[in-house]
């Protein structure tokens, strides 16, 4: 196996909850040198164009998405979960829902355990500042990548989204700007033509477009830099993993996992980010891969 692969136990509101954070906390027994059980995956709400999100304010109709969990229940799992070891990963659309978690994280958590956001559509203004101060991670999709014209528009006049988030969606540069540890992923096979490569995603995070996409640039504000969108893309997925002392960066005692490019995907035109390809992968120093 060349890769380090990290594990989740999925807790549904249904099961009981002792029972699921007990077994999550026994899979840690067959944690390796490549195999991290080390995390819990909940399912806070739903997505917020599908009308699911808990979200404030309410959608034009005045309905509100349903949470699957109360922030006793959150904070209380996290409170458990953490003292077995384990770090919780709770997927969350809804800004409503965001700061629910993130106050189960700060009154249950503990700040070293770097509990984590997943896939998180938006986040008011205050909770950046929680985040940074209590070590929440957050890993976020950049499917905000651009609109159809017309497509804001659309949204506003029928009540897709709440008032004020039609021209938002994914955040990225603002947990940078706030000093939080952001990673970065794609929603492959999941959505329909979201890349499955490092390189297209990173394009995605820097221009805000798909490669052929007809459309413009969405949510231009929190596009990133291309030194950002790596950084999400390897420090900060070691450091989500509890790894950045043995992978992660090129440095005097780690394990050498680098790639060998064959584009310079810092200088190029950025448009032709998504074209570079791996000449060589190297796995704990040894060659894995070659073209």
């Amino acid at each position: 196996m060349h890769f380090v692969l990290g594990l989740s136990y999925e807790i549904e509101s249904w099961m009981n909850i002792d029972e699921a954070l007990a077994k999550a906390a026994d899979a840690k027994k067959f944690a390796s040198t490549r195999v991290k059980p080390n995390w819990i995956k909940l399912f806070m709400d739903g997505t917020v164009e599908t009308g699911t999100g808990f979200v404030d304010p309410l959608y034009p109709d005045g309905h509100q998405g349903l949470p699957n969990w109360s922030e006793e229940q959150l904070t209380e799992m996290t409170r458990v979960a953490n003292e077995y070891g384990v770090t919780m990963h709770i997927h969350a659309m809804g800004n409503k829902g965001v700061t629910r978690i993130i106050n189960a994280f700060i009154n249950g958590g503990k700040d070293e355990m770097r509990n984590t956001l997943v896939h998180v559509r938006n986040i008011d203004e205050a909770d950046y500042k929680r985040m940074a101060d209590h070590n929440i991670y957050v890993t976020s999709g950049v499917l905000w990548h651009f609109a159809e014209d017309g497509l804001v528009e659309h949204m506003r006049e029928h009540g897709i989204v709440p008032a004020g988030q039609e021209d938002k969606s994914y955040p990225m540069k603002s947990y940078f700007d706030n000093g939080i540890i952001a990673t970065t992923h794609s929603d492959y096979p999941a959505t329909s033509g979201s890349p499955d490569d490092p390189f297209g995603i990173m394009e995605i995070a820097v221009t805000g477009m798909f490669t052929g996409a007809i459309g413009k640039p969405y949510w231009t504000e929190e596009l990133v830099t291309r030194e950002q969108a790596i950084t999400a893309m390897t420090i900060n997925i070691a450091k989500q993993m509890f790894i950045e002392d043995e992978r992660g960066s090129v440095s005097v005692g780690k394990y050498a996992d680098f790639l060998l490019v064959n584009k310079d995907v810092l200088t190029c035109p950025v448009t032709e980010i998504h074209e570079a390809k791996p000449a060589a992968t190297y796995f704990e120093g040894k060659k894995v891969f070659s073209m």
